[in-house]
């Protein structure tokens, strides 16, 4: 921080500017992209463990249970994702906060609880799609013959799940993985964007471009003066990386599972 050295544009010694308190914008997308990217990661790996342990569960059983679960999945699919994120973190920050403060002192506790309480929100009503992909694929392989033979021979139900089914399901989970984090940072993003997520000085993406949008009148206005890469580079950098993350989910989809394989 550097109140000389406020609003200074893109050069050398700051590549990405500087913002109104002199701090270089580059550093600050360094370390908001780490903090978006690890909110998406944990979201997507606690959307994964829950969606494939419902969904699972849901496909071997069958029946009564497996109609039951479904229709609470399609309860909430029909319920607004942003506003179940919405009260969701907002239901848990103050037990989270009042967990952290036992640790660490009030405000870091403050800063920390909006990460924790984000990614479990996020992750908490993410796993939806990765249930009905699992479900389906366990479906499948239930009628298989190795399954009938693995029951044949007096394996139980959970022996089952884990020696034969999981291992044929590591594909769909790790490309349906991949392409739940870009959506798990997309909403942070936005969440934060919107002041709900995580909160200054921590910066993430979503609060950076938040900052920013206070150019775009200056931009139209007077653009000689307008502090243009506040807005430019945090937007940039996460279109980018949510590009590439499709990228990559894409072709992780393409080389594992069957019904996308190129011939």
């Amino acid at each position: 921080q550097n109140i000389l050295q406020q609003f200074e544009p893109p050069s050398v010694s700051h590549w990405l500017g500087t913002d109104e308190l002199g701090r270089s914008l580059a550093w600050r997308c360094l370390a908001g992209g780490a903090i978006s990217l690890g909110i998406g990661i944990a979201s997507a790996g606690m959307a994964v463990v829950i969606g494939v342990a419902y969904g699972a569960l849901a496909g071997y059983v069958g029946g009564k249970v497996d109609s039951t679960m479904m229709r609470a999945v399609d309860v909430l699919y029909g319920l607004p994702y942003v506003l179940l994120v919405v009260m969701l973190n907002l239901a848990l920050q103050p037990a989270v906060q009042a967990v952290l403060r036992q640790m660490v002192d009030a405000e870091a506790a403050r800063q920390a609880a909006g990460v924790v309480t984000l990614f479990l929100a996020i992750g908490s009503v993410s796993w939806l799609t990765m249930a009905r992909v699992i479900r389906g694929q366990v479906l499948s392989l239930r009628a298989q013959p190795f399954i009938e033979a693995a029951r044949a021979t007096g394996l139980g139900p959970w022996r089952i799940m884990r020696v034969h089914l999981l291992p044929n399901l590591v594909g769909p989970i790790v490309v349906y993985a991949t392409l739940t984090v870009p959506s798990a940072i997309l909403q942070e993003s936005f969440l934060s964007f919107l002041g709900i997520g995580v909160q200054p000085p921590l910066p993430s993406w979503g609060n950076l471009a938040a900052q920013g949008i206070d150019e775009m009148y200056a931009i139209v206005m007077m653009p000689e003066v307008a502090a243009w890469w506040l807005l430019l580079f945090p937007c940039l950098l996460l279109a980018l990386t949510l590009l590439a993350l499709n990228f990559l989910g894409d072709a992780l989809r393409n080389r594992l599972d069957p019904r996308f394989r190129k011939a």
